[in-house]
């Protein structure tokens, strides 16, 4: 069974719409008043006048769309929606803070209604409610969607602009101050700030890209992190806090997404000029990675791998000719002594080794002594061990 008003109750409710328009003045005021005490549109670029004006017109439109005579009301409404939802958010007002705003117009425009009708309206009230509120919420979601729609072209055009200027410092060897300067200001960075940064490859490089995306695109994120591609490589950087201190253990410092990934990584860069240098070192780090490596590797922990491959490279191989030189061992005295030497060389400590390899001090040391007639290295002396170390990296 269907509700069909009489003409009295339709000419009471165009009665009780007109005295609506009648008080635009009063309910832009109240809306006014209340969206000041939101915080976001209290300290926003948006000044009081612009909100009040911007009530008005919303109201009218609002009431010209309870009232459905005018032929193009609902589509001025929603064109309207959509030009104040794209404004909000070139002005910065957070998405809740905006819900928040338009929330409070049907509010606003049910208490201006009971306040103008009378006791014998509130059966026409309750009848009329579910077209007040669809107006209300349809103006709502158009604004809403218009919001994000121009937030994402933002963002996109955002990010497109800090690429060229992040590709444009990393296409220079030695970037000028002029252009770390304009690059500082495009990112919202301190050119001298301290940085730090990664760089992967292959299907790694493909783990840090989605790392990074899934990072920039957290809202409660508050580290930024750039992403720059070329040649095959992607590195990423970021601005390190000014209050940071120094740990042993550089990959304390890692943001979380970055943390478990195999990369190569310099931990700390003075400054954005010195940028393109780190990335080479980066990428030169990434190349040393090997399957078993699931962590960023900096040179802290790969020198000697570092060292070990620019011997090589050099056409001399120190593990070869440690091999040869152990060549004369028997039976299983040549494990035996390696075991030894490497324990040895983890802790630097002849006590120690004696008790992780449940062997005597003597012992321990008749070995490291074997080791050293046999290949002329005294593990004594650092800069023999080293060149140990390297030919084991």
């Amino acid at each position: 069974m269907h509700n069909v008003e009489s003409p009295a109750q339709q000419a009471r409710w165009s009665r009780l719409v007109d005295q609506l328009e009648e008080r635009l003045d009063e309910l832009a005021q109240a809306f006014t008043t209340k969206v000041r005490d939101i915080p976001e549109y209290g300290e926003s670029q948006v000044t009081v006048q612009e909100i009040r004006d911007t009530a008005r017109e919303t109201f009218r439109r609002l009431i010209r769309g309870l009232k459905g005579t005018h032929p193009d009301s609902r589509d001025g409404l929603l064109e309207f929606a959509s030009d104040l939802g794209a404004k909000r958010a070139q002005a910065g007002i957070p998405p809740e803070s905006l819900t928040t705003a338009v929330r409070l117009d049907f509010s606003i425009l049910w208490a201006e209604l009971l306040e103008i009708a009378t006791p014998e309206d509130a059966i026409l009230l309750a009848s009329r409610v579910d077209k007040v509120w669809g107006v209300v919420d349809e103006f709502a979601t158009r604004t809403h969607t218009s919001y994000l729609t121009e937030r994402v072209r933002m963002a996109q055009e955002e990010s497109s602009i800090q690429r060229e200027f992040v590709a444009r410092l990393f296409n220079q060897s030695t970037p000028s101050v002029e252009t770390s300067a304009q690059v500082a200001s495009a990112l919202g960075i301190n050119a001298d700030s301290r940085f730090a940064l990664v760089a992967a490859s292959g299907e790694p490089g493909a783990r840090l890209r989605t790392a990074i995306s899934r990072f920039t695109s957290n809202t409660t994120a508050r580290q930024k992190l750039f992403l720059h591609e070329s040649g095959g490589n992607t590195y990423a950087f970021w601005a390190l806090p000014a209050t940071r201190t120094r740990s042993a253990d550089s990959e304390d410092q890692l943001p979380p997404p970055l943390a478990d990934l195999p990369c190569g990584y310099v931990p700390e860069v003075l400054g954005l000029r010195a940028l393109p240098a780190a990335a080479r070192t980066a990428e030169s780090l990434a190349a040393l990675l090997r399957p078993r490596d699931t962590r960023p590797l900096s040179a802290d922990s790969a020198w000697p791998r570092l060292a070990r491959q620019a011997l090589q490279d050099s056409g001399m191989d120190l593990a070869a000719e440690i091999e040869e030189a152990l060549a004369e061992c028997r039976g299983g005295e040549r494990e035996r002594l390696l075991e030894t030497v490497r324990h040895y060389l983890s802790t630097g400590n002849i006590t120690v080794t004696s008790e992780q390899l449940f062997c005597h001090r003597n012992t321990i040391l008749n070995r490291l002594n074997r080791f050293e007639e046999l290949t002329g290295i005294d593990l004594a002396v650092p800069a023999k061990s080293a060149r140990l170390i390297v030919a084991w990296a």
